[in-house]
This record gives structure tokens, C-alpha cells and sequence, in this order.
């Protein structure tokens, strides 16, 4: 039986050149020279560091505009409230999301079911397999499940004849 996956992926290698590039634009502006500020990425969260709330946004503004240049959907993008401590120092951290959330696969499962299609739907941990009795059937699933707008950027993979 021909079937695929809806799985929700993030290019980490993506991520890591979109931090690299704030970094890079940060060392030459002129409003942050002689200040320390830091951007750390970990394995799904970036952490910013600055003296002040004014940095911090701005930080993230910078952060926040070169993902999305990267092509990363800001749907799996979290960002995450600033710490300001009594000093004055700033930290924020933006998280992100890989995978398919259980409530998401739901809407997801019941929008295809919903829409009568001739294939059956299988949550498996953080994606969704589909199988069908033709490719057109599956065909035909891609492309309503593309035109639907989920909380979640969804890719197709895994697909078998």
C-alpha cells in the first residue's frame, strides 16, 4: 500500500547559520560596540544576553528577521518573555519547536477524515503516516493538507509506492 509521512522538521543546520549570521551583522554595528551581549545556541533553543531591555529587543528583532531569511517557519519559532533582573541586565530565550504535537496530529488526522478522503491515518509519536490504496488518493491529501493552514509548518516524507 503506497503511504507517506506529515512530519513537522527544522533544519538545524539552518538555524545554526542564521545565529552565526546575527553574530556577525552584531560585531560591526555601531549601537553595540563596547557592550557585551551573547547569543548562545543550544540544541533546540537560542539564549540572548544584554545589558539592557532595549538591546535585548533589539537582539531579538535581529535574531527573529535572519531565521526567518533562512527560510525557517516562525510557526515553530517560540520566543519566550525577557528576564530583566533589578540591574538591568537582560536574558531571553527563543525556542525551537521540532515535531508534531499530539493536539496538532489530531486536527490534523480529523481534517483528512473530515474531508473523506479513501485513506487511513496513524499518528506515530510526533508524526503522521497516511496510507492509501492509490498515489492519487495521497496526492490529493497533499495537496488540501498544503492549502490548510496548521499551527505547524508540515513537510511530506517517506513516501512509498
Amino acid at each position: 500500500m503506497p503511504s507517506f509521512d506529515i512530519v513537522s522538521q527544522v533544519n538545524s543546520m539552518e538555524v545554526e547559520n542564521a545565529v552565526n549570521q546575527a553574530k556577525k551583522e552584531l560585531a560591526n554595528r555601531f549601537d553595540f560596540k563596547n557592550t557585551k551581549w551573547e547569543i548562545t545556541l543550544e540544541k533546540v533553543e537560542i539564549k540572548l544576553s544584554a545589558p539592557d531591555q532595549f538591546k535585548i529587543s533589539t537582539l531579538n528583532e535581529i535574531v527573529i528577521g535572519k531565521l526567518a531569511k533562512r527560510g525557517i517557519s516562525l510557526k515553530c519559532v517560540e520566543q519566550c518573555d525577557p528576564d530583566i533582573s533589578p540591574l538591568g541586565h537582560a536574558r531571553q530565550s527563543i525556542k525551537i519547536k521540532q515535531g508534531i504535537e499530539t493536539k496538532v496530529a489530531k486536527e490534523i488526522t480529523t481534517f483528512i477524515r473530515d474531508s473523506k478522503f479513501k485513506v487511513t491515518t496513524q499518528i506515530q509519536g510526533e508524526e503522521v503516516r497516511i496510507n492509501g490504496k492509490s498515489r492519487d488518493d495521497l496526492q490529493d491529501v497533499i495537496a488540501a493538507v498544503r492549502a490548510k493552514d496548521f499551527s505547524v509548518p508540515v513537510q511530506f516524507v517517506n513516501f512509498r509506492d
